[in-house]
C-alpha cells in the first residue's frame, strides 16, 4: 500500500513536471508570436504612410513616374510578405519572404528619397517633411520590434532545444521559430534605413 502511494506520488510529480515543461514552451511560443505582432503593427503603419508620401511626391515629380510606381509595387509585395508571415510567424520561408520584400521596399524608398532631393519645392513641402519624419520614426520602431521579435524567438528556440524540453517539444509538435534575418545580398541596403531628410 505504501509502495503504491509512493509510486502514485512519483507519477503525479512526473505529470506536473511534464505539464510545467509544456506550459513553458507554450508561454515562450506565445511571447515570440506577440513580438511578431509588434512588427506587424509597425509595418502596417509604414504601409499606411507610403501612399501619402507618393501622392505628395507625384504632384512635384511628374517625370519620375517609374520611381513612384516602383514604390507602390514594392509596398504591395511587402504587404503580401507580411500577410504570409502573419499567417505563420516563425515559419522559415515566410520570414525569409518578409525580409526580402521589406528589403525591396527599403531600396525603392531610398531611391525615391534620393530622386526627391532634386525637387526643392518638394523638399520644402510641409506635408512631405512631416511624412518623412514619421517614416523615419517608424523605421526606427520597426528595427526595435524586429530585435524584440528575434530575442523572443531565440528564447523560445533555446527553451525548445534544451534537455528535457527538447524531448517534449518534439512530442508535442513545437517547431523552431525562424529569426527575421536580412538576406545576405540585401544587408547593406536594409540595415541602413532609407534616408528621408530634406
Amino acid at each position: 500500500m505504501v509502495a503504491g502511494l509512493i509510486f502514485l506520488a512519483i507519477i503525479v510529480g512526473l505529470g506536473f513536471w511534464v505539464v510545467g515543461i509544456y506550459n513553458g514552451l507554450v508561454v515562450a511560443r506565445n511571447a515570440f508570436k506577440n513580438a511578431f505582432a509588434q512588427i506587424d503593427v509597425q509595418l502596417q503603419r509604414r504601409f499606411d504612410l507610403i501612399p501619402n508620401l507618393v501622392e505628395i511626391a507625384r504632384k512635384y515629380m511628374a517625370h519620375e513616374r517609374e520611381t513612384l510606381e516602383a514604390v507602390i509595387s514594392a509596398r504591395s509585395a511587402a504587404q503580401g510578405g507580411l500577410a504570409a508571415a502573419k499567417a505563420n510567424p516563425g515559419d522559415p520561408e515566410a520570414m525569409a519572404a518578409l525580409a526580402a520584400t521589406q528589403g525591396q521596399l527599403n531600396g525603392v524608398l531610398g531611391r525615391l528619397m534620393m530622386v526627391a532631393e532634386a525637387y526643392p519645392d518638394l523638399k520644402a513641402n510641409q506635408n512631405m517633411m512631416q511624412l518623412t519624419e514619421e517614416l523615419t520614426s517608424t523605421e526606427n520602431k520597426v528595427a526595435f520590434a524586429r530585435q524584440a521579435y528575434n530575442d523572443s524567438a531565440m528564447a523560445y528556440n533555446n527553451k525548445r532545444e534544451v534537455f528535457p524540453s527538447s524531448v517534449f517539444a518534439g512530442i508535442f509538435g513545437f517547431q523552431p521559430a525562424a529569426l527575421l534575418e536580412i538576406p545576405a545580398e540585401k544587408q547593406e541596403q536594409v540595415r541602413a534605413a532609407p534616408k528621408v531628410e530634406f
